[in-house]
């Protein structure tokens, strides 16, 4: 069958080489270094001796169409319009012409009032979840403890002084959709989801009892209508069930709190991938400011920015130091909630008599 006779491809993601810059187009695969002039400012060098230059600034994530109007009317006018969010919700503008980097910082500072920075040995921009804007089962405001968390951190976003790049995440639900992170604040609860019986009929019940993670969830005649139970000496919280079936309501405001995850990352540099260690549970989940969450951040940072080596990751640092050091630097304390007693403990060190804490 010819090409001309298929239908068009409109399904996935689109193919990226069309709106490549038609200078990383050129020396695509050929690149041979890349250099960063100052926070937020970065010039790859290819082979061939070409240039591109990159400005880096930080966003909302969240935005009206008039703003977005107004990041492309910046690269229509500096970058021939090639500009592109990172995974982190940054907004880089890229130019082969080194006399419009500061014509694009001070559009971006004025008009759309971003900072620049994120890049290098950095706080990068916070990842987070959707929240209230579009989930279905937040228990806090994600995108609202972004900007307040931001507000405190933006010195350190801005300038280049941590030991290497801090990625910061925040997840509006225990599922942790914003996923593993240097840093991580994830909403917690603290009781089994409430069931409505009488509500039930809206819920496709066989995915309700198979979407719990921890078999927590089983059939049960209430009142002559089938419902389901929770077996509360398994349930682990996490709300997933609540995401199927709005009538097992887990959402308690005067109950949950937020808890602080350290030492994730995806880099394959050095220890390769790692997954995120309770540090501070129990935090007020506390809008509009929540400011104890950006207190206990503070902390870390602080510790961080104190005692760890050149281009030493947050969990590589920890682990270098050991935890009983990372307790008694941060101040956090010690709860029998960091012991680790589910079926991964057999394959790490909490096993062993010669952990000290």
């Amino acid at each position: 069958m010819s090409e001309s006779t298929m239908g068009p491809r409109n399904q996935g993601a689109p193919d990226y080489n069309l709106h490549l810059h038609p200078m990383m187009a050129k020396n695509y695969g050929k690149w041979d270094h890349h250099e960063r002039l100052k926070p937020g400012v970065i010039r790859y060098t290819a082979e061939s001796g070409d240039n591109l230059y990159v400005v880096r600034a930080g966003s909302p994530r969240t935005m009206s169409p008039a703003t977005v109007h107004k990041i492309c009317d910046i690269a229509d006018r500096f970058c021939d319009g090639f500009v592109r969010f990172t995974i982190r919700c940054n907004v880089e503008f890229s130019t082969d012409k080194a006399e419009n980097i500061e014509p694009i910082i001070k559009a971006v500072k004025e008009e759309l009032g971003f900072p620049i920075g994120g890049t290098g040995n950095s706080v990068s921009n916070i990842a987070h979840t959707q929240g209230w804007l579009h989930c279905n089962l937040p228990a806090t405001d994600a995108s609202g403890a972004v900007k307040a968390l931001m507000d405190d951190l933006i010195d350190e976003f801005e300038k280049e002084e941590m030991p290497n790049r801090v990625h910061i995440s925040t997840s509006c639900c225990q599922i942790n959709c914003g996923s593993h992170a240097d840093i991580s604040i994830i909403v917690q609860h603290h009781h089994a989801p409430r069931i409505d019986h009488k509500n039930m009929m809206i819920c496709e019940l066989p995915k309700v009892v198979a979407i719990c993670p921890a078999a927590a969830i089983r059939p049960k005649m209430m009142n002559g209508a089938t419902s389901v139970e929770v077996v509360e000496e398994k349930c682990m919280y996490c709300g997933a069930c609540h995401g199927q079936c709005p009538s097992m309501e887990i959402r308690d405001a005067d109950t949950d709190t937020l808890s602080i995850w350290v030492g994730g990352k995806a880099s394959s540099t050095r220890g390769g991938p790692s997954q995120m260690k309770l540090a501070v549970w129990g935090i007020p989940n506390n809008p509009p400011r929540w400011p104890e969450a950006s207190d206990a951040v503070r902390k870390i940072l602080a510790a961080y920015k104190e005692g760890g080596k050149p281009w030493e990751r947050v969990g590589e640092w920890i682990e270098r130091i050991g935890w009983a050091k990372f307790f008694e630097k941060t101040g956090f304390p010690f709860t029998r909630y960091h012991i680790e007693d589910g079926p991964d403990a057999l394959t790490t060190f909490n096993r062993s008599s010669h952990v000290r804490l």
